[in-house]
């Protein structure tokens, strides 16, 4: 097992490398600077601007630019933000925890509801249950995400106003409180719940398959011969075995979770990495956005690591020398 993660720790090095060069040949690409952006005084001259673009080493060559950005980000150090004006990862801290705190909240939705769903309709297939439920992951494969967010918005939000629309936690509770935690886990509902609501079809159409395949298997026809209750059937058999490819997925949820934010944050004005991405974007702020990129493609690939050591925790047939 620990040759197996130090293998793929050392693999990943590499695929970071040429990450790097991806996402920064990306972010010079880009139509202007952050010196062409709404960050600057609009006042200031053409020969003051230049001026700043020498100081701030935008005018060297490609090549000198991304060893020097390179360098430093193995160091730790992803730059300034020009529109902060800060160091990005000072920016980018509180926000990074905020969409793990609310990734994490979704996948515990998504497990409690596909789980109980997809056994259902993996148990009763061809029946009114299992038709009810596959006709909602349908709906759920065709639906935009921002469709159902928007729904959850104004249907929970503003017209029965049981949830917040926005923010992190109310401005009226102290910190470290348990009123604090209630607040942040209140205003995770909204977000948490409609990004649920579209990640739960694949988990529950997955697991629904994997259970009608393995009641077809030899060994579940030995034990009902034998006499095994049928609940125990499904409990140490069928069940035992079509969760094994729904566990490894956990690591590639989250990360999805993590990475694919954008929309849920900036509808529910949620301030994670996803609206602070767009935000960056749109001002051209390009050490955040640089950074934002890198440290998602690095939690997925821990992501990917992580989904390859449950499954072979949880499957012992399965041996990772």
């Amino acid at each position: 097992m620990w040759k197996f993660i130090l293998r793929r720790v050392l693999i990943m090095i590499p695929q970071l490398f040429i990450l790097s060069i991806i996402v920064f040949a990306m972010a010079k690409a880009m139509p202007g600077d952050a010196l062409s952006g709404k960050v600057m005084d609009p006042g200031i001259s053409p020969e003051r601007i230049e001026e700043l673009r020498d100081q701030m080493g935008l005018n060297d060559p490609m090549h000198t630019q991304y060893i020097r950005w390179i360098s430093n980000v193995a160091q730790g150090d992803f730059g300034q933000s020009y529109t902060h004006k800060t160091k990005v990862m000072n920016v980018i801290e509180d926000r990074v925890w905020q969409t793990v705190y609310l990734s994490l909240f979704t996948v515990i939705i998504i497990y409690a509801l596909a789980i109980p769903l997809g056994i259902l309709s993996g148990r009763y297939n061809d029946t009114w249950i299992d038709k009810a439920i596959t006709g909602y992951t349908y709906v759920g494969f065709a639906t935009p995400t921002f469709i159902f967010g928007l729904i959850v918005l104004f249907l929970f939000g503003f017209t029965l106003d049981l949830f917040p629309t926005g923010g992190t936690v109310s401005s009226k509770v102290d910190e470290g409180t348990f009123a604090y935690f209630l607040s942040k886990l209140n205003h995770m509902v909204l977000p948490a719940f409609s990004a649920a609501l579209i990640s739960t079809v694949g988990v529950v159409q997955y697991l629904r398959s994997e259970v009608v395949d393995n009641k077809l298997k030899d060994y579940v026809r030995t034990a009902r011969s034998k006499g095994i209750p049928e609940s125990k059937v499904y409990s140490r058999h069928i069940l035992r075995n079509s969760f094994l490819p729904i566990a490894a997925f956990l690591g590639y949820e989250i990360t999805g979770l993590i990475g694919g934010s954008i929309i849920i944050e900036t509808i529910f004005s949620y301030p994670g990495i996803g609206q602070l991405f767009v935000t960056s974007i749109s001002l051209r702020d390009f050490s955040v956005v640089t950074a934002l990129v890198m440290l998602t493609g690095f939690a997925t690939l821990l992501g990917t690591l992580l989904s390859d050591i449950i499954l072979s925790a949880v499957d012992p047939r399965i041996r990772i020398e």
